[in-house]
């Protein structure tokens, strides 16, 4: 059955868009056809996308038609509808002109200014983890880290988030996963404590962690609103890196 809260006949708004920007609402109904395929259905039929995407099924045929002379969509013998070439082709074209330091550096210096505390990107390599990028925080008491740091992957949070999302089994991982983030108090030193949340790029693969770090007692007083910056951010890096 539909959506309820989503009529017939309209695409839904995705997080990428805000009510006050200009949009073309022939072109948004085309984009939330193609957007139907994320999570897991590489195969969909007509009732699946009209479903999925809130259209109606003629509506869903006559989008499908344009998509498919671009390449777009294509369409089995038996009626089912899967992704063209196109996007394989502008997704390998993405991943030639990007520059993932262009993405990470304002995303940390944003951090650091809502946060006041130093920011890092974390990604992993074996049993460590490495500070790829990271902002210090302009303030004479903070958490000093320089790039290229090797650090354990069993403690503190930005290993914590790696290994979770990472494929990890333990119940622990399974609590950071339930959660989106983790905050570490003292773990790899009792003076100093850590937020972190995962950051995701093309089809879903983890790009690395994203966390902020400082003095134990300030991170532990504004737990919360740390954890909304942090979580914030990580989902703008994520769109940004070509993410969901």
């Amino acid at each position: 059955m539909p959506n309820p809260q989503r009529p017939r006949g309209r695409p839904r708004l995705t997080p990428r868009a805000t009510e006050d920007e200009p949009r073309v609402e022939a072109v948004e109904r085309a984009l939330t056809l193609l957007d139907t395929f994320a999570d897991g259905h590489p195969r969909l039929t007509l009732a699946e996308l009209a479903q999925r995407s809130g259209l109606y099924p003629s509506t869903v045929l006559r989008l499908a038609a344009s998509l498919a002379r671009f390449g777009y969509l294509l369409r089995d013998a038996d009626g089912a509808f899967r992704l063209g070439p196109t996007p394989l082709r502008l997704g390998s074209l993405y991943q030639e002109a990007f520059d993932i330091a262009a993405q990470l550096r304002p995303g940390l210096a944003r951090l650091v200014e809502q946060t006041g505390e130093t920011a890092a990107f974390y990604v992993r390599e074996g049993d460590r983890r490495i500070c790829l990028y990271r902002h210090h925080a302009p303030r004479p008491i903070r958490q000093h880290l320089e790039e290229g740091a090797s650090l354990p992957l069993d403690r503190g949070a930005g290993g914590r988030v790696l290994t979770a999302f990472g494929g990890g089994g333990t119940a622990l991982d399974a609590e950071v996963r339930a959660q989106g983030y983790h905050l570490s108090v003292g773990e790899r030193d009792p003076e100093t404590a850590a937020i972190a949340a995962p950051v995701f790029t093309t089809g879903g693969r983890l790009a690395g962690a994203l966390a902020v770090t400082g003095p134990r007692a300030r991170i532990e007083a504004a737990a919360a609103p740390l954890a909304a910056a942090v979580l914030a951010e990580a989902t703008r890096l994520t769109r940004a890196l070509g993410g969901s």
